[in-house]
C-alpha cells in the first residue's frame, strides 16, 4: 500500500470493510488471538522499515518547523515501539467480550432473554499524528470483531503506510481476510468529508485530534460520532495536601508527556498554600522548561520570575499541548470544582488532599470521564488502566466514556429463546 494520487473509491472500501466484518463474526476467539500474536511478531521483525519510514515523517516535521515536543509525543515511534507491541500482546491476553451475556433470565411464561454482546460492525477512524493509534484501533478492533478504516495525517502518512502493510501481511498469513484492516492512503482532507457520508457501511467514527477536527466531524457526519480526547486537566491542591508527595505527582501530571490530552493544563491551589507551594512550582516545573500563565492572585506571589506572565482571558480554556501551565489560587474546594465546571473539558482531573470529605465531594462533583484522588491526569489512558490500549477517550456521555477499549467498541443484541411461544 503506497501512498498515490490516484482517486479512491471509498464506497468500494466500505463494501469490503463490511465484508470483513461479516468473516470476522465468525471468528473464534482463539483465532483472534493468534492473528494478533502474529500481529505483534510481525511489528518487531519489521521494526527497523517501520521506523525508516517513522524517520522520513520525522524530517518532514523537523523541515516543516513542527515544536520538538509535538514531534517527540506524537511522530517519534523509536521509543514507542516495544510499547505498541507489547500492547499488542496484552490485548491478545484480554478476555474476548463478544458474545459475552449481560443479562439471562426466565420469563414467567417460559421465554428465555439473553443479552449479548455483539460488534459494532465497522470503525472509522480519523486522526492527526501518533501513528500509534494506527496499531491500537486496528488490533482493538480485530479482537472484538470489527473491520476498521484508517484515515491518519499527513504528518505521518509513512508511518502509517508500513504499520498498516505489517499488519496486513500478517492477517493474510492467518487467512483473515486483509480488509478488515484498510488504510486511506492519500493525504487529501476531502476524504475525510467522503468518509463521514459513508453510513451504508461505516457504523462509528472515531475521530483523535484537536478540537477543529471533533467539531468538523460532529457537524458534518451522517454516521454516529465519539467525541472526546480534548483535555483541558485540572489539578486542585486542596489545603491538607502533603506538599512533599504534590509536587512529584503536579511534575509527572504536565511534564512527562506534555502534548497528549491526559496532561494538566490547570494548576489550582488552596489560597492556605499558595504562598508555601507556587514557588516551588515554578522551580521545579520551571526547570523542566515549563513557562507559567498566572491568575491575579497566583501572579501577586509569582510574578517577579520571568517565567511567569499574567493569564490571558483565554488561557484557562486553552489545551496547550506544550510546556505550558496555567496557575490559579482558590479560596476552596468549592471554587474549585466552579472552575473545572466552567473551563474543564470533562476528561481528567484531579484533587490532592488528606480530607476524605473533600475528596468525595471532588470526585462526585466534577462532571469528568476520569476523576482523580490523589493521583496524576495521565493514567487516563487504556495501557496504563489496564485495558491494553485505546481507540480513543471519550468526553461525551452516551454509549462509553473515558478509554474506550475492547467492551466499548461493542454493542448487545437480545436473544430471545421459546418453546413455539405466542403472547397472550
Amino acid at each position: 500500500m503506497e501512498a498515490t494520487i490516484e482517486a479512491i473509491d471509498l464506497k468500494q472500501m466500505g463494501k469490503r470493510a463490511k465484508a470483513a466484518a461479516a468473516r470476522l463474526a465468525q471468528l473464534r476467539t482463539a483465532d483472534k488471538n493468534a492473528a494478533l500474536l502474529a500481529i505483534a511478531e510481525a511489528l518487531e521483525a519489521n521494526s527497523l522499515s517501520i521506523l525508516e519510514a517513522n524517520r522520513r515523517d520525522l524530517e518532514l516535521a523537523a523541515r516543516n518547523g513542527v515544536d520538538p515536543i509535538w514531534i517527540r509525543d506524537r511522530i517519534d515511534l523509536e521509543e514507542r515501539m516495544a510499547g505498541i507491541i507489547a500492547d499488542v500482546k496484552k490485548v491478545a491476553e484480554l478476555p474476548d467480550p463478544v458474545g459475552e451475556a449481560l443479562l439471562d433470565s426466565t420469563l414467567d411464561n417460559g421465554l428465555r432473554l439473553m443479552k449479548r454482546r455483539t460488534p459494532l460492525g465497522v470503525l472509522g477512524t480519523i486522526y492527526e499524528s501518533r501513528p500509534n493509534v494506527t496499531v491500537d484501533v486496528s488490533t482493538l478492533a480485530l479482537k472484538t470483531s470489527n473491520a476498521v478504516i484508517l484515515r491518519g495525517g499527513s504528518d505521518v502518512l509513512h508511518s502509517n503506510m508500513a504499520l498498516t502493510r505489517v499488519m496486513r501481511k500478517a492477517l493474510a498469513a492467518h487467512e483473515i481476510p486483509t480488509d478488515a484492516i484498510q488504510y486511506i492512503s492519500s493525504a487529501d482532507r476531502r476524504y475525510v468529508t467522503d468518509m463521514l457520508r459513508l453510513h451504508e457501511y461505516i457504523d462509528m467514527i472515531i475521530p483523535r485530534g484537536g478540537n477543529g477536527l471533533h467539531t468538523f466531524c460532529r457537524e458534518n457526519s451522517s454516521i454516529p460520532v465519539i467525541t472526546g480526547g480534548i483535555g483541558v486537566c485540572h489539578i486542585f491542591v486542596d489545603a491538607s495536601a502533603k506538599l512533599d508527595k504534590a509536587l512529584p505527582v503536579l511534575d509527572n501530571a504536565k511534564t512527562q508527556r506534555p502534548a497528549v490530552c491526559n496532561s494538566m493544563e490547570t494548576l489550582l491551589v488552596h489560597r492556605s498554600l499558595a504562598a508555601d507551594l507556587l514557588p516551588q512550582v515554578v522551580d521545579v516545573l520551571g526547570a523542566a522548561g515549563v513557562e507559567f500563565h498566572a491568575g491575579e492572585r497566583a501572579y501577586k506571589i509569582v510574578g517577579g520570575d520571568d517565567r511567569v506572565v499574567p493569564a490571558a482571558a483565554d488561557d484557562f480554556d486553552t489545551e496547550w499541548y506544550n510546556l505550558t501551565l496555567n496557575l490559579k489560587v482558590v479560596d476552596d474546594v468549592d471554587e474549585a470544582i466552579a472552575h473545572v465546571g466552567r473551563h474543564g473539558t470533562q476528561h481528567s482531573d484531579s484533587i490532592l488532599t488528606e480530607n476524605a470529605a473533600n475528596a468525595e465531594r471532588f470526585l462526585n462533583e466534577v462532571d469528568s470521564a476520569a476523576v482523580y484522588w490523589n493521583a496524576s491526569t495521565r493514567f487516563t489512558d487504556g495501557s496504563a488502566m489496564g485495558l491494553g490500549a485505546e481507540v480513543a477517550i471519550s468526553t461525551q456521555k452516551l454509549h462509553a466514556r473515558g478509554p474506550m477499549a475492547l467492551e466499548e467498541l461493542t454493542t448487545y443484541k437480545w436473544i430471545v429463546k421459546g418453546d413455539y411461544t405466542t403472547r397472550l
